[in-house]
């Protein structure tokens, strides 16, 4: 068996190239004095949008409130009268109902007041109970809970 004799490698003559290990620093585009100027100015025009954006959303919420403020009164009227609309129409369907029952009077409880120690022209609140009176239970707890819906 014949072994072909191999060479060893060897550097080329004159050596290799040396190698480079010197640090290449990056390229710098702004020295210390433009990158805090750059800094300030930005965050200059910043701080001015937030107070321009501030006083809109101050403006904003004194339109809501004076809005607010002004239908207030009028919601709260057009309430009451529906709220008295309905106790008329439940007092009417009370006596519609009661006709046939005798000694029956509108607005008492066989006949006694049930305020007694009021003066006559006392307003009392009325219960969701007596607003609701001739709707259904499903209906009643419906209405009274409505705010939750939202």
């Amino acid at each position: 068996m014949a072994t072909a004799v191999k060479k060893q490698d060897m550097p080329p003559s004159g050596g290799y190239r040396s190698i480079p290990y010197v640090r290449n620093p990056a390229k710098s585009y702004f020295s210390g004095v433009g990158l805090i100027a750059g800094f300030v100015a930005i965050t200059s025009y910043g701080l001015f949008e937030y107070y321009r954006a501030s006083k809109q959303i101050r403006r904003n919420r004194v339109e809501r409130r004076s809005a607010y403020l002004a239908l207030t009164p009028l919601l709260t009227a057009e309430k009451d009268r529906e709220k008295l609309k309905q106790l008329r129409r439940n007092r009417d369907e009370e006596a519609k109902l009661m006709a046939d029952v005798p000694g029956w009077e509108v607005g008492t409880y066989y006949g006694e007041k049930v305020y007694k120690s009021l003066p006559e022209d006392a307003w009392v609140e009325p219960h969701s109970r007596e607003f609701y009176a001739h709707a259904s239970e499903r209906d009643y707890r419906r209405r009274l809970f409505f705010k939750n819906w939202i």
